[in-house]
């Protein structure tokens, strides 16, 4: 592949539009699953945090950040850290408000309060069950609106 020449903010700008593939409303750069990009004249290398270590998406993930900077002409090397744990005070505040409009709450970084229901924002809430549709979210049910929901697990 021809590599051209892209500055480390064009990399930023590629990554945000990779969305994650169990919630396509953020992306990778909205959760805060990039740990590093550097660009060289041999391609970008992006170093990507997962947000579970077992996650089954990773190769997929890997995958659509490779094929959005080859899009853009970009040779890219995606590597996964494993020396940072990823958590949910990584996630963009923009992010946040995307997860929150589809249903999915955001503990906040040691906060021992009850996780806020995302449709009405009470933390009047239970966990429900540890296992969510995905290894990293829980279900919770709300008892102030009733509803139940999904949360990111901290």
């Amino acid at each position: 592949m021809t590599t051209r020449s892209l500055s480390e903010e064009d990399i930023w700008q590629a990554l945000a539009g990779v969305p994650d593939p169990e919630l396509p409303v953020v992306s990778v750069v909205d959760l805060g699953m990039v740990k590093s990009v550097s660009v060289d004249d041999r391609g970008a290398r992006v170093e990507l945090i997962p947000t579970f270590l077992g996650c089954p998406a990773l190769g997929w993930i890997a995958d659509k950040v490779r094929a959005a900077l080859a899009e853009r002409g970009v040779a890219a090397d995606v590597a996964f850290a494993l020396d940072v744990v990823w958590d949910p005070s990584r996630i963009a505040p923009d992010g946040i408000e995307k997860l929150r409009a589809m249903g999915v709450a955001v503990p906040a970084k040691g906060d021992a309060a009850p996780v806020a229901c995302p449709y009405c924002g009470a933390r009047d809430t239970d966990i429900e069950s540890l296992f969510g549709p995905t290894p990293c979210r829980a279900v919770y049910y709300c008892r102030a609106c009733r509803q139940p929901f999904e949360a990111m697990k901290p």
